[in-house]
């Protein structure tokens, strides 16, 4: 199944999904299996032999991963990072160079400053929404790979992603998108020149807080065979269990994401007009500086809402530990709305490097609740 076939909430359903041949079941099995019989030596039945190299299931989630995100090929992993970490394995080499956000998430600065770096790979961070400075930043003959957020987590800044495409591509080097915070629904990165899509499975496609996972959509199948042969060599790969809930969250993506992103966009009014809020970090705001790039590449603008605190770091800590309807927990990109202080939670491991995000500054995850208990409880948070 393919984009030119089907919109996107069938390729969501049904991609990958077919009725069970044996038994008809609408629903893929979980083949909770390690192993399988072979027919005769050398020759694995349907070609599975063992579940780190390949399991029905997981299958049948990558096939949908490529569907929805209008690739080749798609490749499931036991987490975000698990993903990223293979993805730099497979293209980069000791001694090659990336150019980075200068507002990554926490964990990828984490990854290339604490491990990558140790294995021979350098980066510079840059911000990408500035043509100029990525391509400052461009080491011809070294820099390998652009590793793009758009929107970014947690200061929601966008990065237009054609033109990052053609300067990567300009100098031989692939451009690598995180589409986590936008989702396929809401963004398609390949269409618009990007290399490789990342995902943490477990924000919006999971969906529902209780399952992790990832995933990298590639739209060459030649690099989608050697991050298949680097996912099973390396073996971070999700189990049957995990691909299954997985699968079951990404049916109701779609739906999901238009209610995330009507329950945003009341919330932004909201904070807009707070005396307590000092700013308000989000695309689909006329003043934020992203704001024609992300309504160029983006369907909608996201369920992802930052603002900072008027009165400072103090402040903002007290509204995280008031709220009562928004969990205080860190993640995002389930059912339910969570709220988070970045500086000291998702983005510690960042703190005192060029990444380390603002002191004031509050995270929202916007779930799906009735809207009016969501706005009642910020009010009685922000005091």
């Amino acid at each position: 199944m393919t984009t030119d076939q089907y919109g996107f909430d069938t390729l969501a359903i049904h991609a990958g999904q077919d009725p069970d041949p044996r038994t008809g079941a609408v629903v893929p099995p979980i083949y909770q299996t390690s192993t399988y019989a072979q027919d005769a030596v050398g020759a694995p039945r349907l070609g599975y032999e063992y579940s780190r190299s390949g399991n029905p299931t997981r299958d049948a989630l990558q096939e949908c991963l490529a569907a929805i995100e209008g690739g080749r090929r798609g490749l499931a992993f036991a987490s975000g990072l698990a993903a990223e970490d293979t993805l730099l394995r497979t293209i980069c080499r000791p001694g090659d160079h990336v150019v980075i956000p200068n507002d990554a998430y926490g964990g990828t600065y984490r990854l290339f400053a604490k491990v990558a770096e140790r294995w021979g790979l350098d980066w510079t961070a840059a911000p990408l929404d500035d043509p100029d400075a990525v391509r400052a930043a461009f080491r011809p003959g070294h820099t390998r790979l652009i590793w793009a957020e758009t929107p970014t987590n947690p200061l929601l800044n966008i990065a237009d992603i054609p033109a990052l495409a053609a300067l990567a591509h300009e100098y031989d080097a692939l451009l690598a998108v995180d589409n986590t915070f936008a989702s396929p629904y809401l963004q398609q990165p390949l269409a618009l020149g990007a290399d490789v899509v990342i995902h943490s499975t477990t924000k919006y496609l999971g969906g529902h807080s209780d399952v992790v996972g990832g995933a990298l959509v590639v739209a060459d199948p030649g690099l989608g065979d050697e991050l298949g042969f680097h996912q099973n060599a390396m073996g971070a790969v999700n189990g049957p269990f995990d691909a299954w809930l997985t699968l079951r969250g990404i049916k109701t993506l779609g739906v999901r994401m238009d209610r995330h992103c009507d329950n945003a966009e009341r919330i932004v009014g909201f904070l807009s007009e707070h005396k307590k809020v000092s700013s308000v970090l989000y695309p689909g705001l006329d003043t934020h500086p992203g704001h024609e790039t992300a309504a160029k590449q983006m369907r909608r603008f996201g369920g992802m809402v930052s603002f900072r605190a008027a009165g400072g770091a103090e402040q903002a800590i007290e509204i995280c530990n008031r709220a009562k309807l928004f969990v205080l927990a860190e993640s995002l990109g389930g059912v339910e709305s969570l709220i988070e202080h970045p500086g000291q939670m998702t983005h510690l491991s960042a703190a005192g490097s060029a990444l380390e995000v603002p002191a004031d500054l509050v995270r929202l995850s916007v779930g799906i609740e009735t809207v009016d208990d969501l706005l009642a409880d910020l009010e009685q948070a922000l005091g």
